[in-house]
């Protein structure tokens, strides 16, 4: 059982109680929401006659069903402009705080809340949403929940959670140029699999973590889901208070020191006892992209798409299910798999710095004529900030679609979608099948540079023969 980690720490300062179910009752610092996951949790609530217990610890925006090319109200799709306006009457009616457009704040809902220094080490953190392990970046136990938690924690700023097991993953070494922290992830889930982390919080430690920006760790613990745990987590460090200092809900002034204090104090102790502990070589990590329909079914870009033989035999059956979904044959070049779409953008890479490395790829190049691609940023500031340094400009010139804020192609509940068994190459973190939005669609992850270079070559290519 695991002891003295930042796991323990945060869980045991929020618990409230010990339920007769055996889970715990943990208090909810931080609740943050959306259009498409509350509207039945409001109606709870108006149903009972009861208001949200603590307004001011929720705040909202509008990401995943939001146009990105026309934003205009109403939305030409009548279901968007129902969700977006019942989330604008909730907001209004329980005096929670939304980011919509005319704030020039709103974006995906796991980009602004670390943009707006809302997200803060030590917390606990909801949100109907699975990737809510992102804020785990930095120190805090943010979970993804369902409309039901939802309407809960509305109602009394707690939740009913199984405490977990906890997995420290330690990544030494130097990452080679061309391998980012998407890599990092893919990696991660190749070794212990899509199912590999049920049941465990994963700890995320090592040089290449100690060397990561705040972006690159939110990328890592996005995707934590994607391996089988319900959250991913870095320790806070310097890196984390450079980050936070001086964004417009961070603590100021003496504040933000005393803030510092805690946040030091949460952080796993040296001597700290885990349930497992996992190593992987930083130095060895290649290029990664996805060939099948889990995020676990991977490879390095100069490896070959892998025979059923080679696979443990429990992930035989579903590699076949990949090939004849993917259309792709074992001992096929993962550089011959050609590409329709590619998609640069979700709450997985659509940060600042994955505009500026996609920026790097295009640069004087052309998306090839069997292409298209999109590229999408995070948030609001995002796009301003992408613009004010000419990255727009960049990505037009190549033949790019520069859009406005908004979850877009990653999961299609908005009019940007695959068209009938179009293969995209995207920087977002699910390849399931039907995800992109058509369901013969086929979804090839990688980081948001090895989706630039695939759209200039028209097929998936090394980045690293562009740098």
């Amino acid at each position: 059982m695991s002891k003295n980690t930042l796991y323990d720490k945060v869980w045991d300062l929020h618990k409230v109680a010990t339920l007769p179910t055996g889970q715990d009752q943990l208090f909810i610092g931080l609740h943050l929401i959306h259009e498409v996951t509350t509207p039945q949790a409001f109606a709870s609530l108006k149903e009972a006659g009861v208001p949200v217990l603590l307004p001011k610890r929720t705040f909202a925006t509008i990401d995943h069903i939001i146009p990105t090319q026309n934003q205009q109200r109403p939305y030409q799709d009548p279901q968007a402009e129902l969700m977006a306006t019942t989330l604008e009457d909730n907001v209004k009616k329980f005096g929670i705080q939304f980011f919509d457009t005319t704030t020039q704040r709103q974006g995906i809902v796991h980009v602004i809340g670390p943009e707006l220094g809302i997200t803060r080490p030590g917390m606990t953190i909801a949100c109907g949403d699975s990737h809510t392990s992102t804020h785990g970046a930095f120190g805090s136990l943010a979970f993804g929940i369902g409309t039901t938690e939802v309407g809960l924690i509305l109602e009394t700023q707690t939740l009913p959670l199984s405490r977990l097991k906890v997995r420290r993953i330690t990544v030494n070494g130097t990452l080679q140029k061309g391998v980012y922290a998407k890599d990092v992830i893919l990696k991660i889930i190749q070794v212990l699999g899509v199912k590999g982390g049920i049941g465990y919080a994963y700890e995320f430690a090592g040089s290449v973590f100690e060397n990561m920006t705040m972006e690159e760790r939110m990328t890592v613990c996005n995707m934590s889901i994607e391996g089988g745990a319900r959250i991913g987590y870095v320790n806070p460090d310097e890196t984390t208070f450079t980050y936070l200092k001086d964004r417009e809900f961070t603590p100021k002034g003496h504040a933000f020191e005393d803030a510092k204090i805690y946040w030091k104090s949460i952080a796993s102790d040296n001597d700290a006892v885990y349930d497992d502990v996992v190593t992987i070589d930083g130095n060895t990590i290649q290029p990664m992209v996805t060939w099948g329909v889990t995020p676990g079914q991977s490879a390095s870009v100069t490896d070959l798409i892998p025979s059923p033989e080679s696979l443990p035999e429990d992930a035989r059956k579903n590699a076949e299910e990949a090939y004849a979904y993917m259309k792709l044959k074992p001992g096929m070049s993962m550089q011959d798999i050609p590409i329709n779409v590619a998609f640069v953008g979700s709450c997985t890479n659509s940060r600042i710095s994955d505009l500026r490395e996609a920026a790097k790829i295009l640069k004087n190049h052309k998306v090839h004529p069997n292409v298209k691609m999109l590229i999408v940023p995070g948030s609001q500031p995002i796009k301003k900030q992408a613009e004010a340094e000419g990255l727009d400009q960049i990505f037009k010139a190549a033949g790019a679609e520069w859009r406005d804020a908004g979850c877009s192609m990653c999961l299609a509940m908005n009019p940007d979608k695959l068209i009938g068994d179009e293969i995209c190459a995207s920087s977002s973190n699910r390849n399931f099948m039907g995800r992109q939005g058509s369901p013969t669609g086929r979804t090839l992850l990688m980081s948001p540079a090895m989706a630039a270079a695939a759209a200039i070559a028209g097929h998936v290519t090394d980045v690293r023969t562009y740098l």
